[in-house]
């Protein structure tokens, strides 16, 4: 059992209900990761639709920050079952407060044919010539990265570095779980906000909506993603990712509306 399969455990409690921990070691400054979340909210729709295990289409909205080091309670329901998907729906609470609601599409992803229209990966030279995610360089404390290897592209690498709004880098859980589809949804929401790489240290980005494409089973090893803002207005942004597994293969698309607090931005 990986950190992360571990931290997403929950117990079921009564007919689609089901309570977990919400782990402070996937905080992003004193905030649980967005993605995290997501992902105990995934386990218990997985637990409620087990013929479908795979997250296809995931939209994630957060009413209001989590709470590290806290329990949470996530009510599903499986709003109709067929014979390749399953859609759902499920609540996190903390303190009888909803966090997030997810609405997803659960399918079974086995392998496939070949892809008639893919996006081909970005040139990025390998893991070991990236550099290390930096919390000094973001302008926030990442505990994340006790969970999360993240190796940013050397010319991406520091704030404001990059001259656009694009973050560029490979991705793994640090304790060597290989990757699957409940992992690349983690890692949609996880690498540092693309504005990081045009207005330098923005500190926490929290979003606000997240919809998460998966198109396949990734292969194991290393995942390489890249994200991009080309829109930035009064403070919300939009973000598009997509996330590559180790053969080149398109794992994921997604895409967010997050908020940049330019006014609290650490210099």
């Amino acid at each position: 059992m990986s950190q992360f399969d571990d931290e997403i455990r929950l117990t079921p409690v009564g007919p689609g209900a089901y309570e977990g921990l919400v782990d402070p070691a996937w905080n992003i400054g004193a905030n649980p990761n967005g993605g995290y979340l997501l992902c105990l909210a995934l386990s218990a729709l997985r637990q409620a639709a087990p013929e479908h295990p795979d997250p296809v289409s995931v939209t994630v909205h957060y009413l209001r920050p989590g709470l590290a080091g806290r329990p949470c309670r996530i009510d599903s329901q499986v709003l109709r079952t067929g014979r390749t998907l399953s859609t759902v729906r499920a609540t996190l609470l903390q303190d009888g407060v909803a966090r997030l609601e997810v609405l997803a599409a659960l399918g079974d992803l086995v392998a496939g044919t070949e892809p008639t229209i893919t996006l081909g990966p970005p040139e990025i030279p390998p893991p070991d010539q990236c550099v290390q995610r930096s919390g000094d360089e973001q302008g926030v404390d990442l505990s994340i990265l006790d969970r999360l290897d993240i190796r940013l592209h050397p010319d991406e690498a520091k704030a404001g570095a990059a001259g656009r709004a694009q973050v560029t880098g490979w991705i793994r859980l640090r304790d060597g779980r290989p990757p699957d589809t409940l992992a690349s949804v983690l890692f949609a929401d996880t690498f540092p906000p693309a504005v990081f790489g045009l207005l330098g240290v923005v500190g926490w980005v929290p979003t606000v909506e997240l919809t998460v494409h998966v198109r396949r089973r990734p292969a194991p090893g290393w995942l390489l993603g890249q994200f991009r803002t080309q829109d930035l207005n009064d403070g919300r942004l939009i973000e598009d990712g997509a996330l590559w597994d180790s053969t080149g293969n398109l794992v994921v698309q997604s895409r967010q509306l997050a908020l940049v607090r330019l006014g609290e931005r650490k210099n």
